[in-house]
């Protein structure tokens, strides 16, 4: 498998197909900037996934983090982590 990380994917609208056509060669596209999670394919095959963000959730309802697998050659298990605020319990 080829993986690729880059911080900035630009605008979400559109986002799939400017990462294959950026990134022809690769099969995992890890990106990240919003922090907003984000795990789509793009014509052509190519995965992308935004982990969000362990420290900043910024907009979103929880920090998170993403945990990746991959077993013979292809991506057998992708899982999006939640992390509880300190106090909340």
């Amino acid at each position: 498998m080829r993986f690729a990380v880059v911080h900035e994917t630009g605008p979400a609208t559109g986002r799939e197909t400017r990462c294959a056509d950026r990134f022809p060669d690769t099969d995992v596209l890890v990106f990240g900037h919003s922090h907003i999670p984000w795990d789509t394919v793009a014509p052509g095959g190519l995965r992308l996934l935004n982990p969000g963000s362990p420290t900043d959730r910024r907009r979103q309802p929880y920090c998170t983090y993403l945990t990746a697998t991959a077993t013979g050659g292809r991506l057998v298990d992708v899982t999006l982590h939640r992390l509880i605020r300190r106090g909340t319990g």
